[in-house]
């Protein structure tokens, strides 16, 4: 479907253009996602009106994809926390997403490069139900050529999302591309930056 010069969404792998207000209204739904619209305003320093069309435009464009409650796993039950990292044979990713989403005990799944070809990352009520999921439900998935399991011992950040401000802008100075290192021509070198 082609899309016309009025549509709101960004061309595929391109970041959705977000400005200052934009970020400062999705901060304040990530400290609080019942904050009311009033509240949110005041606290961004704009109109309830200007929020309201703001959080439904982002709604709108994908860039808030759902409201939901953050619950403490330990709390409910979930003592233990895995990484399963898998190795999926050739030919069977389609299958293995198929059956990943359909498991109610993998609370995350990654494709990932390295070593292993999937992180998932299982909560259990002790260690005897982590091992037998992995050992029973998981390994035994004719997609999966190897497992390996990494218990978690403490979880020490865990973030509802990042924004672009939360993270500082890298220095602008030097250039560094793989092992090589490019620093810019400063005074009295004018001529190598032509070279």
């Amino acid at each position: 479907m082609s899309r016309g010069p009025e549509s709101d969404d960004p061309p595929a792998g391109r970041i959705a253009d977000l400005d200052e207000t934009d970020q400062r209204i999705l901060a304040g739904l990530r400290d609080n996602g019942r904050v009311s619209m009033s509240a949110l305003a005041e606290q961004v320093g704009v109109s309830r009106a200007t929020v309201y069309t703001r959080v439904e435009n982002m709604v709108a464009r994908g860039v808030i994809t759902g409201f939901s409650a953050r619950v403490d796993p330990r709390k409910v039950g979930f003592g233990i926390c895995t990484l399963v990292f898998v190795t999926v044979r050739p030919q069977s990713w389609k299958s293995f997403r198929g059956r990943v989403v359909e498991m109610p005990q993998v609370e995350y799944c990654a494709v990932t490069t390295g070593q292993h070809d999937a992180m998932l990352l299982v909560r259990g009520r002790d260690v005897a139900e982590v091992h037998e999921f992995v050992t029973e439900a998981l390994s035994v998935l004719p997609e999966i050529k190897a497992v390996e399991s990494v218990l978690v011992m403490d979880e020490v950040v865990s973030r509802a999302f990042l924004l672009p401000d939360d993270i500082p802008a890298p220095a602008a100075t030097t250039q560094q591309v793989g092992m090589t290192r490019f620093i810019r021509a400063g005074d009295g070198h004018a001529g190598l930056e032509s070279l």
